[in-house]
């Protein structure tokens, strides 16, 4: 995943961008950069890796050895960035959120027509922003090359440009899938991921660019360079997961979203009759936690934590690269409260069961310490599909995912073809999904999210919203 950050400013404006950036460290764990423009310097940029280190020990000393008016910056899970480029347009740095899946056919036909090259990575691939950049560049201006790459690139592409006059550029992807925010205060304007980072550094959100839609900024002025398009399809689980609580997206807050969404699962358990003499509702921390409390508030049953999860020095549970690490990590982070586990009968809302392997580990867990039962609830429906938009998962397989692999153990890759009854619990396979699951995993029930509830959660229209990951309808 990633998120960035930026600012154009008429003052000093580096602190407020590193805090920007820190504030969008919940969407990646691996790089980080910074690029600032300075009037007498110029650009100047910064990249580091952040796997073992948060993001403001690897760059508190940056606010000493740059300075400038106007800088960008982000946090990504894949591609060193914020890149700096010298081509036809002049010299300017870039930043790009999301996922190129024709990446090697715009290679090729970058590399044969021009004769060009790229700096390659381990293993031949080239940096996604770099093949990004110099595909802007092919065109004789910023617009027409944004929109070039905007025609072109399969997938997802949310860009931020730092001109080397200062002004910001901001291109949000072609269908919206990811948010991009303008913020505005007296000295000048930010570009955002997360709506809440904007204001907790004094900005007020101007506006949220629509799909396509393409911006310049300078401390002065916001000018709309190409209109928004009409048709979107942001991420869905934006609200389910990995966006922050406090941020807003499509005028959505996360936080509501997620306790309308516990409600209504828990209006569905009682109309089934199922799990309704329960001694705790709990949630998985961290984002398992406001589904849970929408859930209690709605059912009455008493919200209770019943593990306390250990942060000061454990990192995140999926930043080593290997599964049984991440896995290793998790476990060590689960400090037991024995007197609301031991005998009770627990329901645990979790925000997504993906590959399973966490939530085996926290149930046995959780029976180890004497718990009476463990009920589950998704709060979403099961993951079916591999994100196809963006660096979200470190799957490499569909058959990575818990519901596939299952559908394939029941009847073999011909159940692919019934991924909508299995996702509905009304169907004898959906039926079925559950009861195997819920063996396998020693769960007294399971229920996910349905779809049609998580649309109604968030409350925008279901044309507008992504649901890939979960129906495979793009």
């Amino acid at each position: 995943m990633g998120g960035f950050f930026g600012i154009t400013s008429k003052k000093e404006c580096l602190s407020d961008v590193f805090f920007g950036i820190d504030y969008h460290s919940h969407l990646g764990t691996r790089r980080a950069g910074i690029a600032v423009y300075d009037e007498e310097i110029g650009l100047q940029r910064q990249i580091h890796g952040i796997e073992h280190a948060p993001f403001r020990t690897r760059f508190e000393h940056v606010l000493e050895e740059m300075r400038g008016n106007a800088a960008i910056g982000c946090i990504s899970d894949w591609d060193p960035q914020p890149l700096l480029i010298r081509s036809r347009l002049g010299t300017f740095a870039i930043c790009v959120i999301g996922k190129v899946n024709n990446a090697e056919d715009l290679i090729e036909q970058y590399l044969i027509r021009d004769g060009g090259h790229f700096d390659a990575m381990t293993g031949g691939k080239v940096n996604s922003t770099e093949l990004i950049a110099s595909l802007i560049s092919q065109k004789d201006n910023f617009l027409d090359g944004l929109r070039f790459v905007q025609s072109v690139v399969e997938g997802t592409a949310n860009i931020l440009i730092l001109r080397g006059n200062g002004n910001l550029i901001a291109a949000r992807d072609k269908l919206g899938r990811l948010p991009v925010l303008i913020g505005k205060n007296d000295d000048g304007y930010c570009v955002t991921f997360e709506s809440y980072v904007a204001m907790k550094l004094g900005f007020e959100i101007e506006k949220e660019l629509g799909p396509a839609e393409i911006v310049e900024l300078s401390p002065d002025q916001l000018a709309v360079l190409s209109a928004a398009g009409e048709k979107k399809k942001i991420c869905s689980f934006l609200w389910s997961y990995y966006g922050y609580p406090t941020s807003g997206y499509e005028g959505v807050n996360v936080e509501s979203m997620r306790y309308q969404n516990g409600a209504l699962m828990a209006e569905s358990d009682r109309e089934k009759g199922v799990a309704a003499d329960l001694d705790y509702v709990c949630g998985m921390p961290d984002s398992g936690i406001p589904h849970a409390i929408g859930y209690a508030n709605k059912s009455g049953v008493p919200y209770a934590r019943a593990f306390i999860k250990y942060t000061p020095t454990w990192n995140r549970s999926f930043t080593p690269v290997r599964q049984e690490d991440r896995d290793r990590v998790a476990k060590m982070k689960q400090i037991p409260v024995h007197e609301l586990i031991r005998d009770k009968k627990l329901l645990f809302v979790d925000d997504s069961i993906v590959r399973g392997t966490q939530i085996r580990e926290t149930v046995d867990f959780l029976y180890e310490n004497g718990a009476k039962e463990v009920h589950m609830r998704s709060a979403c429906p099961p993951i079916m599909f591999g994100c196809k938009y963006h660096n979200f998962s470190r799957s490499t397989s569909d058959m990575d995912l818990l519901a596939r692999r299952v559908i394939l153990e029941l009847e073999g890759e011909e159940g692919f073809n019934y991924i909508d009854e299995y996702i509905d619990d009304n169907t004898e396979r959906g039926k079925k999904l559950r009861e195997v699951i819920c063996e396998r995993f020693n769960f007294a029930s399971l229920e996910y999210q349905s779809l049609e509830n998580i649309i109604k959660a968030i409350g925008l229209p279901a044309c507008d919203l992504c649901t890939y990951c979960w129906n495979g309808k793009e």
